[in-house]
């Protein structure tokens, strides 16, 4: 019987293991376009930093278009 319940609470305690490690929840990253931005965004420091100025975390350029893209954490 010792050894039953020790074989029983080995698997609850993988069990919870398992499921504990799924339910870690990540931070969203949220995007919108800088409106301070001027021109055709080349240079990812320059998109950085305006995008500082607008209360961003960070910025890079995008696309085909060239827009300085504003991020942050949601």
């Amino acid at each position: 019987m010792a050894c039953l319940s020790k074989v029983v609470a080995t698997i609850l305690l993988m069990l919870m293991l398992v499921f504990s490690t799924g339910m870690i929840v990540e931070a969203k990253t949220c995007e919108s376009q800088s409106r301070r931005f001027k021109g055709l965004c080349f240079n990812t420091w320059k998109c950085r930093f305006v995008c500082s100025t607008e209360r961003f975390s960070s910025g890079h350029c995008n696309g085909l278009r060239h827009r300085c893209i504003c991020t942050k954490q949601c």
